[in-house]
């Protein structure tokens, strides 16, 4: 089934890149300001409490054609207008100033018309894997500037772009022993070459190469770096931009990016590193008590130089043949919501069916994890591949990003449960229903998350399935005020499970 495409049609490339660029932001502002009003009508209507005036929308998943009201009627807003309201009302709600953001609004519509632009004379990979990897067009949809890639020039970023189906080999370094930082397993790095006498292969992202060019001279300058060529294959980049994936070798790769993409700079930052597997470890045992329908991408093991710690650093990430189930073919849970070529939740002949099915891989494993083995996955849709079969079933979940796991007691068990019913229900399961409902008119899909999610006997449970809000997570606010990326803060969300 071809991709459903949530904006309006239209040939205009521009006004395309506007739509795309709009729903996040939208979603962003009507979630964490705006005030809804009684429903009147096709479009709803709320009110922006900073200075009392009217927007009106139309749709709620992906909202479109924002108006506002002034001088007695409503007024259509294109992307430029919206960041200026957006930002007026900001300013108004919190008496803080941002000159930043905005910007990063403007260059997130921008490379959405430059995506859009490339996708029209690529050609998208035959596996349906990549396929979805490399769908991501509107990307969180609760960002406000989801597609901004750091504000350099298009021809900087969009040869290493995903969502144009790009690929491209890496760079090989070598890198002299006596440097090399390197922990757990990363002999797939030394089956990519041949490094001279003295030295260490290092593969290296392109785009990473051009961004710290000039902090590596020196090391170029004396020897302890070489270049190498490149490798004799392409890689894939996946949604995660900096993450590339092999298909035929099946090597899956993680690089530091100097680049802010949504909500922090994408390096592999010292301190995560350095814990990475005293994280991979424990959540490889959890996985190992959980079953076979679930698994887990283990980060391996990374390599590094001294000198250049973060700046070169790629990890080793395991790849999917060793972990899916025979016959069963991985899709990236995004890329089910965004839309994409033979998407199975589109096609579905029996939604209930398909959703029920979907439910009894994702949530068993998540839960299990936190309640048996204090393991706290981020398992929002980025992170987690769903497995099919033939006939387009869930058959199995695989989680991945050690990165992003936290463990008890370094979180209190509060906080990670509130994180885990965010990613999990607020981030995944609340976007995948909606995307169901979307495609499948007339089903409500909160029963049968109710029932999943009540098999799982836990204190937590119980709370979370009487609670009247969910966790959400304020990524405008956040970002407007500067916060740290990891900081997360939440507002609470009307709770779709509470008498499901």
């Amino acid at each position: 089934m071809e991709r459903v495409d949530p904006m309006p049609p239209s040939d205009d490339v521009g006004q395309r890149a506007d739509a795309y660029a709009a729903a996040p932001l939208l979603n962003c502002l009507l979630r964490e300001v705006a005030q809804p009003l009684p429903e009147s009508g096709e479009r709803r209507v709320y009110r922006l409490p900073g200075g009392g005036r009217l927007l009106r929308v139309r749709g709620e998943r992906r909202p479109t054609e924002p108006e506002v009201h002034a001088d007695g009627v409503w007024q259509p807003l294109g992307h430029a207008d919206l960041v200026k309201l957006v930002a007026d009302e900001l300013r108004r709600h919190t008496g803080v100033s941002n000159d930043e953001l905005p910007i990063e609004m403007a260059d997130s519509r921008d490379a959405v018309a430059a995506l859009l632009t490339a996708r029209a004379g690529a050609t998208p990979p035959d596996d349906p894997y990549l396929r979805s990897e490399q769908s991501l067009i509107t990307g969180h949809p609760y960002h406000p500037a989801p597609k901004a890639r750091g504000g350099g020039p298009v021809t900087g970023w969009l040869p290493y772009a995903p969502e144009a189906h790009a690929r491209f080999p890496l760079v090989l370094l070598g890198v002299r022993e006596d440097t090399v930082v390197e922990e757990g397993d990363t002999s797939a790095l030394d089956a990519l070459g041949t490094a001279p006498p003295g030295y260490r292969l290092l593969p290296a992202h392109p785009w990473q190469l051009d961004l710290v060019g000039r902090e590596l001279a020196p090391a170029f300058a004396d020897g302890r770096l070489v270049r190498l060529g490149t490798t004799a294959f392409e890689a894939w980049p996946t949604a995660a931009i900096r993450t590339l994936y092999e298909p035929r070798r099946d090597l899956c790769l993680k690089f530091s990016l100097d680049v802010r993409i949504t909500n922090d700079i994408r390096r592999l930052w010292r301190r995560d590193l350095l814990k990475l597997r005293r994280t991979d470890t424990a959540v490889t045992r959890a996985f190992a008590g959980i079953g076979p329908s679930a698994a887990w991408l283990g980060d391996r093991g990374y390599r590094t130089a001294d000198f250049a710690f973060e700046e070169v650093a790629v990890l080793v990430r395991d790849g999917l043949r060793g972990r899916l189930l025979p016959g069963a073919t991985p899709l990236l849970a995004a890329g089910l919501a965004e839309g994409f070529h033979g998407n199975p939740l589109a096609a579905a002949a029996d939604p209930k069916a398909w959703w029920e099915a979907y439910l009894r891989q994702v949530v068993p494993p998540a839960v299990a994890a936190f309640a048996d083995h204090g393991v706290v996955l981020e398992a929002h849709l980025q992170n987690c591949l769903i497995a099919v079969d033939a006939s387009g079933t869930p058959v199995q979940a695989l989680f991945r990003d050690a990165e992003g796991v936290k463990l008890l007691p370094d979180v209190s068990p509060a906080a990670g449960w509130e994180r885990l019913v965010y990613t999990l229900v607020v981030n995944h399961l609340t976007e995948i229903a909606a995307a169901l409902a979307e495609h499948h008119p007339g089903l409500d899909p909160w029963p049968a998350a109710r029932r999943e999610i009540a098999r799982h006997r836990l204190p937590e449970i119980a709370a979370l399935l009487t609670s009247p809000t969910l966790p959400g997570k304020t990524n405008l606010l956040l970002r407007w005020t500067g916060a740290d990326g990891a900081d997360a803060r939440y507002l609470p969300l009307p709770n779709p499970l509470l008498g499901g």
